[in-house]
């Protein structure tokens, strides 16, 4: 929360005046109380004339076009394109970050585009992408710039996506997740020990919004987690979380289990081994998750889809390329009929593994 020159600033509604002149931000549960000219934990969030504004609206690290499986989102418009950007900054300090670079950043120049709202749906619309996804760090923290974009994509038929920690207060939770389609959410662990040693966060709004997403909302979602050596990869742990999850979720909420590396503060740490990520999958399946997969390995059995009835391969992958697809134009199996969870479409999209990177202002106008 140090002193810092503010440029450019957006008006924000999440926030109250404190009787010691300080400002409260009510966005996510860290609540940070600042003074002016001070900027809150997330680094995006600032107090200037005794308001608390966003100082990111309209500027972005950058933006490429993925494949939607590496989100990931294996159950939502398989095979087809999305347009992904972030910004910079994040509410939550993960001591293993893969994207230390963008979401740990406190420099406002790693935030090198221009990106109006209506000129991402346009490019997003112009480079025949199905959803814009809102990563690299998290979206929760630039609410209203991912709302604004959201609402800009809608109105060209283009889904949002949001890969977000889930770690938002209840009524801001309800204004943004209104405008997203999908959602790949960051279980990170199943303890509050493991949230607060190494992410200054607690457990249980996580779990409130996993619920709130799930129960009262049309949005599909995903879960992913990844496993750390020695961290959150016990089967105590891993039986705990799936089982919540099966009783609290359902049977048909994803979940990926994914490979760390040693990055950002946790250099020490060893890579999580494949057989990690086929035991957690295993755990979850015997617990009574349909769709459990591995992720940053190559393990074509873990990556791809089956049907929860009959075993038939549905969708296979091999890393982000699709290979065979068994379901049916309204989403069945094939063979036996049964419903496949997810949101798809007649036939698989055919974007491959490719990544492309997108410069903006060639869609400005």
């Amino acid at each position: 929360m140090n002193d810092e020159r503010i440029d450019r600033v957006f008006p924000t509604r999440y926030w109250h005046a404190l009787e010691d002149g300080r400002v409260q931000c009510d966005l996510c549960p860290r609540f940070c109380r600042i003074k002016e000219g001070q900027r809150g934990m997330c680094f995006v969030r600032a107090c200037q004339g005794g308001e608390i504004v966003l100082t990111t609206y309209g500027r972005s690290s950058g933006f490429c076009i993925d494949p939607i499986e590496k989100k990931p989102l294996n159950h939502f418009l398989p095979g087809t394109p999305v347009l992904s950007f972030g910004t910079a900054g994040c509410n939550l300090t993960c001591k293993f970050c893969q994207n230390w670079d963008m979401s740990k950043s406190r420099e406002m120049d790693t935030l090198a585009d221009a990106a109006e709202p209506e000129t991402i749906a346009l490019a997003a619309e112009s480079l025949g992408c199905r959803s814009v996804a809102y990563t690299y760090n998290d979206p929760v923290i630039f609410h209203e710039y991912a709302i604004d974009v959201a609402k800009a994509c809608r109105e060209r038929g283009i889904k949002s996506v949001a890969v977000t920690a889930g770690y938002i207060c209840p009524e801001p939770r309800v204004e943004f997740f209104r405008w997203m389609d999908a959602a790949n959410v960051d279980l990170k662990g199943f303890t509050d020990d493991f949230y607060h040693r190494l992410c200054s966060g607690h457990l249980q709004p996580v779990l409130e919004t996993l619920e709130y997403l799930v129960r009262e909302t049309k949005v599909w979602v995903e879960l992913t987690t990844l496993l750390i050596p020695g961290e959150n990869d016990s089967d105590a742990e891993l039986r705990s979380m799936t089982q919540w999850v099966v009783e609290h979720l359902g049977p048909d909420v994803p979940m990926h289990f994914t490979a760390f590396h040693p990055d950002y503060k946790m250099l020490d740490y060893p890579s999580t081994p494949t057989s990690t990520l086929t035991r957690a999958r295993a755990i979850a399946l015997e617990n009574g998750v349909r769709y459990a997969y591995t992720g940053n390995v190559h393990d074509k059995e873990g990556e791809s889809t089956y049907c929860h009835a009959c075993g038939q391969t549905l969708i296979g992958r091999d890393w982000y390329r699709l290979s065979d697809w068994n379901l049916t134009a309204d989403g069945h199996c094939n063979r036996c009929g049964a419903p496949c969870a997810g949101v798809f479409e007649p036939a698989p999209g055919q974007w491959g593994d490719r990544r492309q990177p997108v410069r903006l202002r060639d869609f400005a106008a």
